[in-house]
């Protein structure tokens, strides 16, 4: 048993038997003590040790039942996969057809996808014999997929070391608040929030693990605040993970009167850039804000913001368990708690991963970042999107001819349209947008967009010779166009 996953076990174990009847678990309609806790994830444990090898896939909604399957996924040493509830169908079956999960559990509404893909109904599981078996990297325990950067995303493969490893340095970091109740905002498919859930039970804190309706979130960027904001003061939450459009709706509400900061110790954000001026409205309030920065390749956290080492502006010091160093062009190398590999690839073997951002160490050593190497652009909700994917949706319907697509740090994904028939209406390529929407999952889609007054074109330098968007150009010259829609 990897020496992390040991500490893991030996740590709830060592909570069950000294604070047994301490609230480990509350979910919507029932709570489990930490004795109860053992005793559901032990069974889950032994009743995935009589399956057949292969890969445990969970579609269901945050709540114990999740945490419980994950948990006893993780500690028999069976690889699994939570799916985010965001997925479009197509990449729920991509992530099915590329784990070769042989065991599904999730909600009625996957039967006729599962059905197709030779599934049974079998003891309370969606069963099938996997033949050929998908080719995971040794020491496989957890596959997470990103919101995807096309429509396809990868699977990135992680040890039980690296995942415990991060989430044991979140707790460490967390610790001097104290934080004794955690929420958890994010569905556990993504894997932040999978780390923050483990980190609380490390601490022999409180999870409250309720289903994403019910704190009024919906998909990957629909949000009812109201809903959202009630469950954080009804909850007695202690400490939380936000993206920054999550976080932007917290302070706004508490600068309006609308809520308190209350009882919250730790607020920890992450998934994207956060804007400065946020993190000085937090702090105004009193809201206890850590900024952090990483990425799935690396198992989530790389650095963070904590009690007694902040500096608004950066994405705080290196955890301990990595190193980081800046390449000559600028680019944030990591080594230390790798992904093994993408499924269905060779198993990586670098010392140094090259995560496509561009930063800089200051004085005092904390990390700043500043953008990436390339065009994949990541939203307010913390969302990967390749433009060029969502542009190629768009000019294939026949009626756009030119796209391009912006949604750096903004709630909604805005666009910029050339229509095939410069004499078509505005309706017209409404529809098309429409139509391609409907193929995208709802982080992807363009929710709102705009007419050029031109094509592009390589004389006017927004194309390149060969037809590629000037994406920096492109937004220096239509800056004022872009501002102009409403967000």
């Amino acid at each position: 048993m990897p020496h992390e996953l040991e500490h893991f076990r030996q740590v709830l174990l060592a909570h069950g038997r000294e604070r047994g009847d301490a609230p480990a678990i509350e979910g919507a309609t029932a709570r489990y003590s930490y004795k109860q806790l053992l005793a559901e994830v032990w069974q889950r444990a032994e009743v995935l040790s009589q399956r057949p090898a292969g890969v445990l896939l969970l579609g269901l909604d945050n709540g114990p039942e999740l945490l419980f399957w994950d948990l006893a996924a993780l500690v028999s040493g069976r690889a699994c996969v939570t799916v985010p509830a965001f997925f479009s169908t197509a990449q729920v079956q991509h992530c099915i057809e590329q784990s070769g999960a042989s065991l599904v559990l999730c909600p009625q509404t996957w039967e006729g996808m599962l059905s197709q893909l030779g599934f049974v109904e079998q003891d309370g599981f969606w069963a099938r014999a996997v033949q050929p078996p998908a080719t995971l990297p040794q020491g496989t325990a957890k596959i997470t997929y990103t919101s995807g950067s096309t429509g396809s995303p990868k699977g990135v493969c992680l040890g039980a070391d690296a995942v415990l490893r991060v989430a044991h340095e979140l707790e460490l970091a967390s610790r001097p608040t104290q934080p004794q109740r955690y929420l958890a905002v994010l569905p556990l498919g993504v894997l932040l929030e999978n780390l923050g859930v483990y980190a609380a039970l490390m601490a022999g804190a409180s999870v409250l693990l309720y289903p994403q309706a019910q704190l009024g979130m919906g998909g990957a960027s629909q949000v009812d605040f109201k809903r959202l904001l009630g469950a954080i003061a009804l909850s007695g939450a202690h400490s939380l993970i936000l993206v920054p459009q999550l976080l932007l709706g917290l302070v706004t509400a508490i600068e309006r009167g609308l809520t308190r900061v209350g009882p919250l110790r730790f607020v920890a954000v992450g998934g994207a850039r956060v804007a400065p001026s946020l993190l000085a409205r937090a702090e105004a309030i009193g809201l206890p804000v850590f900024e952090g920065y990483g990425l799935s390749e690396c198992a989530s956290v790389v650095s963070l913001n904590r009690p007694g080492a902040l500096r608004r502006g950066s994405v705080g010091r290196p955890l301990p368990h990595v190193q980081v160093r800046i390449a000559e062009d600028g680019e944030v190398l990591v080594a230390g708690s790798l992904l093994l590999g993408y499924l269905g690839e060779t198993p990586t073997r670098e010392a140094w991963w090259a995560t496509g951002d561009l930063g800089f160490f200051d004085d005092e050593g904390y990390l700043h970042l500043n953008g990436r190497k390339k065009h994949q652009f990541i939203t307010s909700f913390g969302r990967n999107v390749n433009p060029e994917w969502v542009e190629a949706e768009l000019t294939q319907s026949g009626v756009i001819a030119q796209a391009f697509v912006h949604g750096e740090g903004l709630p909604r994904n805005l666009g910029l349209l050339w229509p095939l028939d410069p004499g078509a209406t505005d309706a017209a390529i409404e529809q098309a947008v429409q139509q391609c929407n409907a193929r995208l999952p709802d982080y992807a889609r363009v929710h709102a967009w705009r007419r050029l007054p031109a094509p592009f074109t390589a004389t006017g330098h927004t194309l390149t010779a060969n037809g590629r968007p000037r994406r920096e150009a492109i937004l220096q010259r239509y800056h004022s166009l872009l501002s102009e829609i409403p967000l």
